[in-house]
């Protein structure tokens, strides 16, 4: 059974920043994914099992960085760094393993973790 948890949430004013942290227990491309009050969970960035190679919903291209740590053993943990914030980024923070096959902005499994709150607000 995957296992992700996510952290890094919490409120942070308008042109602020934030890096969110995806600990996963096997090592998956993983992507971010995120849901607003009253939306639907919508996709935000990616990266593949060796790091090389990412993408990004164009919302946030410019702005958020995904990034990948392999080295330890037991817990592989991949980063979202977001900058310049605005209040359209407030959401729950969901990480999840993306399932290359059916292109980068897929999940592949259906159980999700608790997520982060991210709370972008003057």
């Amino acid at each position: 059974q995957a296992q992700f948890v996510e952290s890094g949430g919490g409120l942070v004013q308008p042109g602020g920043s934030l890096r969110l942290s995806c600990a996963a227990s096997e090592r998956y491309a993983v992507g971010w994914f995120r849901q607003a009050p009253g939306k639907e969970r919508e996709f935000v960035a990616a990266i593949n099992w060796s790091g090389l190679s990412m993408y990004y919903a164009d919302s946030v291209k410019g702005r958020f960085t995904i990034a990948r740590d392999n080295d330890r053993d037991t817990v592989y943990t991949v980063y979202l760094q977001m900058d310049k914030l605005k209040p359209e980024d407030t959401a729950v923070y969901y990480c999840n393993a993306i399932d290359l096959n059916r292109g980068w902005e897929s999940f592949r499994f259906d159980s999700w973790g608790q997520g982060t709150r991210v709370t972008v607000s003057s």
